[in-house]
């Protein structure tokens, strides 16, 4: 290529200066009249004047808060509880509303008003109100407040962070900095919506403590984070109490799901290979954010939701490589030296290993709307090493979380991408270590069931749960992690 190359530069270089050339007679030929639009002079009404839009929570453009990990001394330790707890655990029980049957596609009830088909919820001309209606309401959205925040600092600090030439040497530019930017002022307006729905003990924002220290790291943690935001948001939505907060959240969902394909195509991933958003519950959720959060303002709310103990994928795919079955162990990034469930991979690898530069179709990994790898990141009966936490350790804001458990000894390990949760057996090495093989179920027929940034988690059974109800797998979950699939 390089013979080839040398060959065409002069008649490249002639016919670049040929249009250069022609670009300025162009440009010399446009008419200098400035074209007149007819408009008038106007400006958005601001503060008390009327149809002035709400104010944030938080400022959309100002800088970063403070970063690293906490080293005071917890006031409060636990999730919160109420006075009472009525059992371990929730019992299956058949659903008595499961009766509508339609053979033949016709109408079965009188219309409310024309073109409408009766049933629905809110749909009786109960007029809605944008407000939380349970405890299971308020604390589900306090989570998201929790997400909107991080990731509005995060973005913002990202490019605090790093300069522009470290975004140029990374492959990006000044305009994909820019891109950073904005997906960082949209998450203002969510952490305003999502705040205001909770009224007055909304939770405030944080500091964080992040693991990252190259652009390329900063992106894979990206990955990873606005994939547990994302699919904790989806995983309680439907549950909600509240439609009106529900659909809301749902327009707000629909930029996050946007906003994890934009990271995946900046680190030269498939934007979105999967055909369906897994949903995972508030305490899957919590579990991998809280260990990033730093500490909170005093008498911030408190979460009622569980900390599971840590999983970690020894031999988790490293998407900086050319090859990345050549991943060494616990090749993570580790800036903070604490050991996380959602910690990028390491760019911190020998160049001539790294796919960020090599201009190789199926190979390269450099920013691109989509990358088709000829070597994937994982496959099918992969053996896969995995470690996890004991319980008992002191995480998230002010280390005043516990982790814990209810699960047994962990016989299984369960994998959630898309709509399946696949099980596979798990053979235990020595204390709290394994390993096991990657699945090759499928959700319809060619389509892999796990791919993408999947969830994973040792159980101590294998019941069967669906999108819907994957909650009642918590009792039985031991520990909790992320996998980099496909």
């Amino acid at each position: 290529m390089v013979k080839l190359w040398s060959i065409a530069t002069s008649n490249y270089t002639n016919r670049l200066n040929e249009c250069l050339l022609d670009l300025a007679a162009s440009a010399a030929a446009l008419p200098t009249e400035v074209v007149k639009i007819p408009s008038v002079e106007t400006q958005p009404p601001r503060g008390s004047e009327p149809g002035a839009a709400p104010t944030l929570v938080n400022s959309a453009t100002s800088g970063t808060t403070t970063h690293g990990p906490y080293t005071g001394t917890p006031t409060t330790t636990g999730a919160l509880q109420a006075e009472s707890t009525l059992a371990q655990s929730i019992a299956p029980q058949p659903n008595p509303t499961a009766t509508y049957y339609n053979p033949d596609g016709r109408l079965t009830q009188p219309q409310p008003m024309p073109y409408m088909p009766a049933g629905g919820v809110g749909m009786n001309g109960t007029l809605p109100v944008y407000m939380v209606q349970s405890d299971f309401d308020y604390q589900s959205v306090a989570l998201g407040v929790h997400q909107e925040y991080i990731e509005l600092d995060l973005f913002h600090y990202g490019l605090e962070r790093f300069s522009e030439q470290d975004f140029l040497d990374a492959g990006l530019t000044v305009e994909d900095r820019r891109l950073i930017e904005y997906m960082a002022i949209q998450e203002a307006g969510h952490a305003t919506l999502l705040s205001n729905m909770l009224g007055e003990s909304a939770p405030k924002q944080c500091t964080y403590n992040y693991p990252f220290t190259t652009v390329r790291e900063f992106l894979d943690f990206n990955v990873k984070l606005t994939r547990w935001g994302e699919s904790g948001n989806w995983g309680f939505l439907s549950h909600l109490d509240s439609k009106e907060v529900a659909t809301l959240i749902v327009q707000a969902e629909a930029i996050e799901a946007r906003q994890q394909s934009v990271f995946r195509q900046l680190l030269g991933l498939h934007p979105m290979p999967i055909w369906f958003a897994p949903g995972v519950p508030q305490s899957w959720h919590w579990t991998l954010l809280a260990q990033y959060i730093s500490s909170c303002p005093e008498n911030n709310t408190r979460l009622v939701w569980q900390n599971f103990p840590n999983l970690y994928v020894t031999n988790q795919a490293n998407p900086n490589r050319i090859n990345p079955n050549t991943t060494e162990f616990n090749e993570i990034s580790d800036a903070s030296h604490v050991n996380r469930t959602g910690n990028p991979s390491s760019s911190h690898i020998p160049a001539n290993e790294s796919c960020v530069h090599v201009n190789e179709t199926g190979y390269n990994c450099g920013p691109a709307i989509s990358r088709d790898k000829y070597e994937p990141l994982t496959f099918p009966g992969r053996k896969v090493f995995l470690t996890w936490d004991d319980p008992g350790r002191p995480v998230g804001p002010n280390n005043s979380y516990i982790t814990s458990t209810t699960a047994g000894e962990p016989k299984f390990v369960a994998w959630v991408s898309q709509l399946n949760t696949t099980y596979t057996e798990l053979t235990t090495t020595g204390k709290n270590e394994g390993f096991t093989f990657q699945p090759a179920s499928e959700v319809y027929e060619t389509d892999p069931a796990l791919n993408g940034t999947a969830f994973i988690a040792l159980t101590d059974s294998n019941p069967y749960v669906t999108p819907y109800n994957l909650t009642m797998l918590n009792p039985n979950v031991r520990a909790l992690g992320l996998y980099q699939a496909g």
